[in-house]
C-alpha cells in the first residue's frame, strides 16, 4: 500500500470514527433529573469517562439538571435536548471561584468540544451573585465591592479557554453572575441558532470573543444587559481574526456589536453582515481606533 493509500484509509478511518461518536445517556451515570439533587460530580464523573473511551455526546433529556462547575474535555460535548435544562447551583463554593476562569461550564486545552440542542443552560446568577455577596459581608470572601456589587469571582455561564474546534449551537443560555458566554483565544469556533438571555445582574455581556481565530457566529438573538456581542483582544501578542457576524440579532442596554474595552492585541478580517442592533442605550456598533490593517467590516 502507498502512502497517498495510507493517508485516504486514516482519514476514513478518522472520519468514520467521529461519525459514530456514541451517544451517553446522562441517566446511566446517576444524573438527577429532579431539580434539587446536585449533580456536579456524576456529571463530572461521565465527562470522564466518554472522555477516556475516546469521545461522545452526554445526552440530557427532559427534567431540571443542578449542577456546579464542570469541565468539558476534548472529544465531549453535551447535547441538551428539547426540555433539558442545566440548572446552576446557587452556592457560590460550587464553582471555581480561585481561579480567573470561573463559570458553570469550563473549557481549557480541549478540541472538539461542543453543547448542542434545544434545551437550556440556566446560572441563576441573580441568586449566586447575592449570595456571593452575602459571604462578602460576612468577611469570608474579600471583593472590592462596587455599588455594593462584587467585581470579582462571579461564575460566568460558560468559559473556554485555549480550545480548537467548537461548536455552541440551538440552545437558550441565559441569566449568567457575571459575562454569559467567553471564548478565549479559541480556534474554530461556530455559533449558531443560539438564544441569549442575559440580564440577571450587572456586567452581563451576552457573548465575549477574545483573540479567537476562525469565528462564525450566525443566527442568533442575543439581549443583555450589557454589551451583547463584545470582541476583546487581552494579550499584545494575540488578535481576534477570521470573524464573520451574520444574521444575527441584538438589543443590548449597552453596545450592540463592540470591538474593545480592552485592545491589547488587535482584529483582522472581520465580516458583520445583515444583522439587527435595536434598542441600545449607547452605540449599536462602536469600533476600534484604525491600525496600520483596520478591520474590515460589511
Amino acid at each position: 500500500m502507498n502512502k497517498i493509500s495510507i493517508i485516504i484509509l486514516l482519514l476514513v478511518m478518522f472520519c468514520t470514527r467521529q461519525v459514530m461518536a456514541e451517544d451517553y445517556k446522562a441517566s446511566m451515570f446517576g444524573i438527577r433529573s429532579n431539580g434539587t439533587t446536585l449533580n456536579t460530580t456524576a456529571i463530572q464523573k461521565a465527562i470522564d469517562y466518554i472522555h477516556e473511551k475516546g469521545g461522545g455526546r452526554l445526552v440530557f433529556y427532559v427534567g431540571r439538571y443542578l449542577t456546579g462547575n464542570i469541565q468539558l474535555k476534548s472529544n465531549v460535548s453535551i447535547r441538551l435536548e428539547e426540555g433539558a435544562i442545566l440548572v446552576g447551583s446557587t452556592n457560590i463554593y460550587d464553582y471555581n471561584i480561585d481561579t480567573p476562569y470561573s463559570s458553570l461550564v469550563f473549557a481549557y486545552q480541549a478540541e472538539n468540544i461542543g453543547i448542542t440542542g434545544k434545551g437550556v443552560i440556566d446560572g441563576q446568577g441573580r441568586e449566586l451573585a447575592y449570595n456571593l455577596t452575602d459571604q462578602v459581608h460576612k468577611g469570608i470572601l474579600k471583593d472590592d465591592l462596587k455599588l455594593d456589587r462584587p467585581a470579582s469571582r462571579r461564575p460566568r455561564g460558560i468559559y473556554f479557554r485555549e480550545c480548537k474546534n467548537v461548536e455552541i449551537s440551538g440552545i437558550v443560555i441565559k441569566n449568567a453572575a457575571e459575562w454569559v458566554q467567553v471564548y478565549d483565544q479559541c480556534e474554530n469556533l461556530r455559533i449558531d441558532g443560539i438564544t441569549v438571555d442575559s440580564k440577571a445582574f450587572w456586567n452581563n455581556d451576552g457573548l465575549d470573543i477574545v483573540d479567537c481565530r476562525n469565528v462564525k457566529l450566525t443566527n442568533s438573538f442575543i439581549d443583555a444587559s450589557d454589551d451583547a456581542i463584545c470582541f476583546k483582544s487581552h494579550d499584545a501578542s494575540k488578535k481576534c481574526e477570521n470573524v464573520e457576524v451574520r444574521n444575527c440579532v441584538a438589543r443590548s442596554s449597552a453596545n450592540g456589536i463592540k470591538f474593545g474595552t480592552v485592545t491589547a492585541g488587535g482584529y483582522s478580517n472581520f465580516k458583520i453582515i445583515n444583522n439587527k442592533v435595536y434598542d441600545t442605550f449607547r452605540s449599536p456598533l462602536p469600533l476600534p481606533p484604525l491600525t496600520e490593517e483596520p478591520s474590515t467590516t460589511s
